[in-house]
């Protein structure tokens, strides 16, 4: 069968990022944050190409995930830490501390069930103790911090935990100017000085995503957990796009025109005729929608690059099939040439942040929400 789009990540741009963001840390150790199939680009390709590129720790929000990275990542060779941040009563914790995962904490709930599973497994759970800056997510508020830093206390006597972190989670990073950072940045440091008191001595103090990494040097402490510019994705697009901050985007989607046609002036495109072409034009149907990753947002809005021009959609963006509009020029293009739906840029192509500005969202969600009706072929040194 053939496949209706394709993703073709660049491994190597993975690297170079990583390699930015190491340096731009500083003395800080990175987390490169691989979670959700490492935001759609492959989670083991991308895994092992983070920590060719300097990384020394993985992040993944669900313990399910966390055990997939660590059995598929090569026994023989390095051996980061992985975090795992986000569970249920009721996780495969058990299974989590016998993959040599770190877990993270923000609830009583949380720890007396990791403890258990630590009883269970005869191992010792390493914990990141999560306090909540600002956010309202996972993580305990401060003025019931000291309480679950002196549960963790009372479990580590025992031998079931070790509180390896503390950490937390910047709300307004992506804007330089917003108070907000200082302010959790001070929160947080109470935090930490309040379990220091209790007897925990962090082997590392972490609260900076890429935002942080990035604009927010104050904020790097022991580590750094950037997400998105590990893909080459500007977080702060308005602050500094992607090729200002040196990123290089690591996926480029490509599809191939399933149909071209002529259409004279006054005709209604796609369901609810939303839109009627102006004037005479060629129309290029495109095999992708959004079953496959393509927001129904982007409806008359989202940008394609066909035969080297930019085109947009027009109409109704449907579950498997979107059209955009070509132009009147006939160029020869026709069913079976290319479209790339984005991608760097430096080819004239849209990009992820062109899509994210076309359908009001950001560029997390462009790249994430590509489908498994995608598949990925990856090139660069990683691509084994």
């Amino acid at each position: 069968m053939t496949a209706p789009a394709h993703a073709v990540i660049d491994l190597d741009a993975v690297r170079h990022n990583v390699g930015l963001l190491t340096d731009r840390a500083g003395n800080a150790e990175v987390m490169a944050v691989v979670k959700a199939d490492a935001y759609g680009h492959g989670l083991l390709p991308v895994a092992r190409a983070a920590l060719a590129g300097g990384a020394g720790w993985l992040g993944v929000a669900r313990v399910e995930e966390a055990i997939l990275l660590r059995a598929g990542l090569d026994p023989s060779g390095a051996r980061p830490r992985i975090l795992t941040w986000l569970y249920v009563p009721g996780a495969p914790l058990a299974e989590a501390l016998e993959a040599d995962l770190d877990v993270s904490v923000g609830a009583p709930w949380a720890l007396t069930e990791v403890a258990a599973a630590a009883r269970r497994t005869g191992r010792t759970a390493r914990v990141h103790l999560k306090v909540d800056t600002g956010m309202s997510r996972v993580g305990v508020r401060p003025e019931d911090w000291a309480a679950l830093v002196d549960q963790a206390m009372a479990e580590q006597a025992q031998g079931t935990v070790e509180v390896v972190g503390v950490w937390s989670h910047l709300t307004s990073a992506d804007d330089p100017d917003d108070p907000t950072t200082e302010a959790q940045l001070e929160s947080f440091t109470a935090a930490v000085r309040t379990a220091e008191t209790a007897g925990v001595r962090p082997q590392v103090r972490h609260l900076a995503a890429s935002s942080g990494t990035l604009f927010h040097p104050r904020t790097h402490l022991d580590l750094v957990r950037p997400g998105i510019a590990v893909y080459g994705i500007s977080p702060a697009p308005r602050v500094a796009d992607a090729a200002r901050l040196g990123l290089r985007a690591a996926m480029r989607v490509e599809t191939t025109l399933a149909a071209v046609k002529t259409v004279p002036a006054g005709t209604p495109v796609s369901y609810n005729h939303t839109e009627v072409t102006g004037t005479a034009t060629r129309l290029g149907v495109l095999p992708v929608g959004y079953a496959n990753g393509i927001p129904r947002h982007a409806s008359g809005t989202g940008p394609v690059q066909v035969a080297g021009r930019r085109c947009t959609v027009v109409g109704r963006v449907c579950m498997d099939q979107t059209v955009v509009d070509l132009g009147p020029e006939d160029d020869g293009t026709d069913a079976g040439g290319s479209a790339v739906i984005f991608g760097d840029g430096a080819d004239g192509e849209p990009t992820a942040e062109d899509w994210a500005r076309a359908t009001g969202t950001i560029g997390y969600e462009i790249v994430t929400r590509m489908g498994s009706q995608v598949p990925r072929r990856y090139r660069g040194e990683d691509a084994g």
